[in-house]
């Protein structure tokens, strides 16, 4: 039976607004193939790949560009065909400047050898799976583009997951590509939930989707509905739902201790997109070369877009007719996590869900001094002190702030969206985390 429990604390869509309504019905539409790709050799966790193509060769659709460099690692392909005119460096989202490989295309969309479909599916291993999954480059679609491969190989797990949670939830309050995904392609969701429910070993598979996509929910439940260890659950629709964490005590009632991974209670997570992915590299032998965007906020026409790796950010905002007036800042991702952005001069990723265009409404009022109204520590899902957290940080006292739970932040951002003072909580948390991340590597 669906579980009902929710985790505490959060923020309740109605009081961030209904930023979905622009696009949440809007068709997933064939962004136009871009005359260049600017292909990043580092847009997952991990090690970057090596570029192992030359300035000058032609490139197929789906050859790989960029090898795989270690375990937690994932290789990059060519999205277009056509001559590789640079190997130059490149700015993502997160502000890093990275290897990159400039294919100019030729538009014959021609795809390499090496792209085949599976003769027999069905009679993979998991090992067989998880191999697939790491040739043709399948990371986390969600936002870490964590390699799926590794996800998958439990094999050398002390206690073995049963569980899978696929992330439907898509709690950010204005992205609805994986909404749309999951009404356009359940059945390829659903196929990818069932490969990587054999890869990994698990028993059962539990897809947590928000209550305010009843139209995903019903697509999804027809779609799993000759698959009776794959069940849909209806969630409460609450910020941050699709955190991990959350997700899985939502799904399973099962408590993931701090600083563990979801595999320490017996679960592997995946997102409905990296699902859908999955289907296509197993079934198609297709590599991770497009992904659906979310472009929305103040745009003339908010879209979903399915758009190839590589492509410029701003070849897709000409196609939503540009920018309107009055706005003031520019975000990658959603508005909770999302990286705020000084440019447009930026390649689409594999983690690249989202672009957010925000008026004055973005601009936070001039911060006061905290009125202790613990307003932060009820909304933090993490039950930390974030006021406490940030206090500390101020005064340069990073070591009270770890001590404080700095590190068990998920960074979701709902302290400060609760502060009445409008002070920088979620920020503090960072800033404590990464000195002592710091201070870890130099020891």
């Amino acid at each position: 039976m669906a579980t009902t429990q929710t985790f505490g604390g959060g923020v309740h869509p109605r009081e961030i607004g209904n930023g979905k309504s622009a696009t949440q019905s809007q068709q997933i539409v064939n962004a136009a193939a871009p005359a260049r790709v600017t292909i990043a050799m580092a847009q997952h966790g991990g090690a970057p790949a090596v570029c192992c193509v030359k300035v000058g060769q032609i490139v197929n659709m789906g050859q790989v560009i960029g090898e795989a460099q270690g375990f937690i690692s994932a290789p990059v392909h060519a999205s277009v065909s056509g001559k590789v005119v640079a190997i130059t460096t490149c700015t993502v989202a997160s502000g890093k400047s990275v290897p990159a490989v400039v294919i100019e295309n030729d538009f014959e969309d021609r795809w390499d050898e090496s792209v085949q479909p599976c003769a027999n599916a069905d009679a993979l291993s998991a090992g067989d799976i998880a191999s697939i999954a790491a040739r043709c480059g399948i990371v986390g679609m969600g936002g870490a583009a964590f390699p799926t491969n590794v996800k998958l190989d439990t094999s050398k797990l002390e206690e073995k997951p049963d569980t899978l949670i696929v992330n439907g939830s898509e709690c950010e309050p204005y992205l609805t590509s994986d909404h749309r995904i999951m009404v356009e392609n359940a059945e390829q969701i659903v196929d990818g939930i069932v490969l990587a429910m054999k890869a990994s070993g698990v028993s059962c598979a539990k897809v947590g989707i928000e209550d305010n996509k009843p139209d995903a929910i019903a697509a999804m439940r027809e779609a799993a509905s000759d698959k009776q260890n794959v069940e849909v659950v209806s969630l409460p629709a609450r910020y941050p739902q699709g955190f991990e964490k959350t997700l899985i005590y939502s799904l399973t009632g099962r408590i993931v201790p701090n600083g563990k991974l979801p595999s320490a209670a017996k679960c592997v997570v995946m997102n409905v997109g990296t699902c859908a992915a999955l289907s296509a590299a197993v079934r198609k032998g297709q590599p991770l070369i497009d992904r659906v965007v979310t472009v929305t906020g103040r745009v003339a026409k908010p879209t979903n877009f399915r758009v190839r790796i590589g492509t410029p950010l701003l070849d897709l905002i000409d196609q939503v007719g540009g920018l309107t007036d009055g706005v003031r800042k520019l975000i990658v991702g959603g508005a909770m996590m999302g990286n705020a952005v000084s440019t447009l001069n930026l390649p689409i990723t594999k983690n690249f869900g989202g672009f957010l265009a925000l008026g004055e409404e973005a601009i936070s009022a001039q911060e006061s001094a905290c009125i202790r109204c613990g307003r932060c520590m009820r909304a933090c899902p993490m039950k930390l002190a974030p006021a406490k957290i940030d206090s500390l940080v101020r005064h340069g006292n990073y070591d009270g702030a770890i001590a404080a739970g700095a590190m068990n932040c998920m960074e979701c951002g709902s302290c400060t969206y609760a502060c009445p003072a409008k002070r920088e909580l979620t920020q503090s948390c960072r800033v404590a985390k990464a000195i002592a991340r710091t201070k870890a590597k130099k020891s």
